[in-house]
């Protein structure tokens, strides 16, 4: 999102930048291994624990700002905003505001501050009503039939004003404070396109159902917010939310084509963003979504000159892509959609042909799909690249087993790191058998052959 001081244009939320680009599971339930360091992940553990994207230093570059509302960086008196030059990081997901790349890098904090942004509206409603008497109150219009999202007109709109339709960009000044009235997210003009996951449900089913001009309350239950799992810090788990709003303004998403790319690089970064905060939350079709989008954005689709400004964004460009594609990679296969994984991580290949994370789940798939020698070919390539990375050498061993028909005669054995040079072929050695006991098959023929001797015996000496 665009913004200017304190309350001007913001474009776009989206979410805190820790990305949960990782090597991550596939089809082979099994498999449990592990890369260290900065390209490293847990197969079945990706969610919340290693999402880690090595790059977050180049995203601390740019100029963003997040807003926290649970942690102003306010003079206590009042609503004056601070000005920072990187992105505010914090554990929960804030919406993200941008500055124009035309303008100064200067970017804003959130105003989280009790003071409201509607002072001619502190109505009972909004001040002292508990929600339960808000959800059956007959003044208020249900937006959804279950009666859990509703709403109440404070001032109508002009005559013939228009509403919003899906696909288009709205502002909309808004504030949003829990049961107990504390304040957690406020906005003089949050810019959105309506359908596109950039805000919760509550926001986009409401601004739908509005009039350019129109100021309402809004009663949003946590199924249509935050959910089960709350936003940490400020928004517990199961938490209703009441918003005010006034739609500001209606016009028709900005053209792709049109926009310049340093644009295009910031928009795209937002959706990315917002997909690692669905990740984080093991939304995973949302996650996806929400990366095909900024795959959308991240294009270098453009009439501008070939200079080397704009070779360096292009530059730019592709790293985000590949940052993008992995991390919706892992999505897919959280997903189980392992072809799709498999294609995707091609794509980043054909971008960067050295990325070990796209090398190690290439690998692993096509090993999961019986392509053998393929896989053999792409994992010694990741493992030439990084030979201390135990989840290639995990992943090897089971490859090899499975060349031999899936029998534990022969296994993979890491060499040491500094011994592998560009000599990286598997070896294999025998595994060691334990040594065998005596059979039980003989024992039992040795007592049967016991037993019809005696009798035999017995039977002879019963005749004499």
């Amino acid at each position: 999102m665009e913004t200017e001081p304190c309350c001007e244009e913001h474009k776009d939320p989206v979410v805190e930048p820790t990305e949960p680009e990782a090597i991550s599971e596939s089809a082979d339930r099994d498999s449990h291994t592990k890369l260290p360091c900065g390209s490293a992940e847990e197969s079945e553990d990706l969610c919340g624990k290693e999402l880690a994207e090595t790059e977050r230093c180049a995203e601390e570059s740019k100029s963003t700002e997040i807003k926290s509302p649970s942690d102003p960086e306010q003079e206590s008196g009042g609503t004056e905003c601070k000005e920072q030059k990187k992105l505010k990081k914090t554990n929960s997901w804030k919406m993200v505001r941008f500055q124009d790349p035309s303008q100064d890098d200067d970017v804003l904090e959130r105003d989280s501050s009790a003071e409201s942004l509607f002072p001619e509206y502190a109505l009972k409603e909004w001040t002292t009503s508990t929600f339960e008497e808000l959800f059956v109150a007959e003044d208020w219009q249900d937006i959804t039939e279950d009666r859990l999202l509703r709403k109440k007109v404070l001032e109508s709109s002009a005559p013939n004003a228009l509403s919003p339709t899906w696909g288009q960009e709205v502002s909309v000044k808004m504030q949003c404070v829990l049961e107990d009235r504390t304040v957690v997210e406020k906005d003089c003009k949050l810019v959105f396109v309506i359908g596109e996951g950039d805000v919760n449900q509550a926001l986009e089913e409401c601004v739908i159902a509005m009039q350019q001009g129109e100021i309402t309350l809004l009663l949003a239950d946590s199924q249509y917010a935050y959910g089960l799992l709350g936003r940490e810090p400020d928004i517990p788990a199961w938490a209703p939310l009441l918003y005010q709003l006034q739609l500001l303004d209606i016009r028709e998403k900005p053209d792709l084509l049109t926009l310049p790319i340093a644009d295009r690089i910031r928009i795209g970064n937002q959706k990315r963003e917002r997909g690692n905060f669905h990740f984080q939350r093991e939304e995973y079709c949302l996650a996806a979504r929400a990366y095909c989008m900024a795959l959308d954005m991240l294009t270098t689709r453009c009439k501008d000159g070939i200079n080397g400004s704009v070779k360096a964004e292009e530059e730019e460009v592709q790293e985000y892509r590949v940052k993008c594609l992995n991390n919706l990679a892992a999505a897919q296969l959280k997903l189980e959609q392992y072809n799709e994984a498999l294609h995707t991580s091609r794509d980043v290949l054909t971008l960067e042909p050295n990325n070990v994370k796209a090398l190690y789940r290439t690998g692993k798939l096509l090993s999961d799909m019986g392509e053998y020698k393929e896989a053999m070919e792409v994992l010694k390539k990741a493992l030439k690249l990084e030979p201390a990375t135990k989840a290639i050498h995990v992943e090897l061993s089971k490859l090899v087993r499975r060349q031999s028909g899936g029998n534990d005669t022969q296994e993979w054995k890491a060499k040491p790191a500094e011994m592998l040079g560009d000599n990286i072929a598997p070896f294999v050695v025998p595994s060691k058998k334990k040594p065998s006991g005596i059979s039980w098959k003989f024992i039992l023929g040795a007592l049967v052959v016991a037993l019809a001797s005696l009798v035999t015996s017995v039977i002879l000496t019963a005749r004499n």
